[in-house]
């Protein structure tokens, strides 16, 4: 089997299941995609001008989730987990067709994703995969939050930490070679939010499908989820998850190294910004196997999750 060529699914993935935010219950299906046809959204309850391409320069909103617009206003929102899911199973081509505006949100994490894409099978191209490198070390900072990118070898990096008042969250920290660990972790880690923020977010219209079954609930020194957390890390390791998922919306696969405090959606799509705004500062590569002998897909994530 070859890493370095494009992959698609062998057959059409569906999903149904609540949408986070608007509460509405949705269908999605992944069907197969050509060589070079890269992700694209499809809304099939709309007839026209129903494409939606998952590019950081058509992200329109990034509160509490990562949301996509195309020209005519047709948005597809709530895409970071599975994005981050088709980035790990290093899935290039895809349509992705859609009866709603919000990808359900399943159990919260890109676990479901997974290992439905796995049973549906993965189709392995001819076509070389090709890959993001990073030239220059480049910083956003927003008050006391900030990520930063600059160049790496043959990897990508991605170095996190939280910084909570809340005891049970607290200061959190993890690092990951996304292409060489074992990232079962990552892709099982569930969303959060406070007990306390609640109310607040669904006075903001967000939320509404929100319960014990696709999110952590923390409320004081309590996780109100029966079987507490999947892993020792699983809010760092959600927001590592958010952060490749929100990185896919460059096209391809990135060789870098990321590192990021207190941050989120925001964050990381106002840095692909600053990157993308100067040519100089990375270069799109072709890469052919006889060119490279590291793999650029997580090959443990297959053995681990299947």
């Amino acid at each position: 089997m070859s890493y370095l060529t494009q992959k698609t699914v062998k057959s059409n993935v569906l999903f149904s299941g609540i949408a986070l935010h608007s509460g509405h219950n949705v269908n999605l299906c992944i069907k197969p995609g050509e060589p070079n046809s890269g992700i694209v959204f499809k809304r099939v309850d709309l007839e026209n001008n129903n494409f939606v391409y998952p590019s950081f320069m058509n992200v329109t909103s990034t509160s509490l989730n990562t949301t996509i617009e195309n020209e005519f206003g047709v948005k597809v929102s709530t895409i970071e987990h599975l994005m981050g899911a088709l980035f790990g199973l290093g899935i290039d081509n895809a349509l992705i067709e859609i009866d709603n505006e919000e990808v359900p949100i399943l159990d919260g994490s890109a676990k479901n994703f997974i290992e439905k894409i796995i049973l549906a099978g993965i189709k392995i191209s001819d076509t070389p995969i090709k890959i993001i490198k990073i030239n220059k070390e480049i910083k956003f900072i927003d008050g006391n939050r900030y990520i930063s990118i600059k160049p790496a070898t043959l990897t990508l990096d991605i170095d996190f930490e939280l910084n909570y008042k809340n005891k049970i969250i607290g200061n959190q920290r993890n690092k990951f070679k996304v292409y060489e660990d074992d990232l079962t972790d990552v892709y099982n880690s569930r969303t959060f939010c406070l007990f306390e923020d609640i109310e607040l977010i669904k006075k903001n219209g967000l939320a509404k499908g929100g319960s014990l079954d696709n999110a952590i609930v923390v409320k004081d020194n309590e996780i109100l989820n029966p079987g507490g957390l999947r892993n020792e890390k699983e809010f760092v390791n959600h927001k590592i998850l958010d952060c490749i998922g929100d990185l896919y919306t460059t096209g391809y696969r990135m060789v870098a190294s990321v590192k990021c405090s207190r941050g989120g959606h925001f964050l990381t799509n106002q840095l692909l910004r600053k990157v993308f705004e100067n040519n100089e500062n990375f270069s799109v590569l072709e890469i052919k196997e006889k060119n490279l002998s590291h793999t650029l897909i997580n090959r443990n994530i297959l053995r681990s999750i299947a």
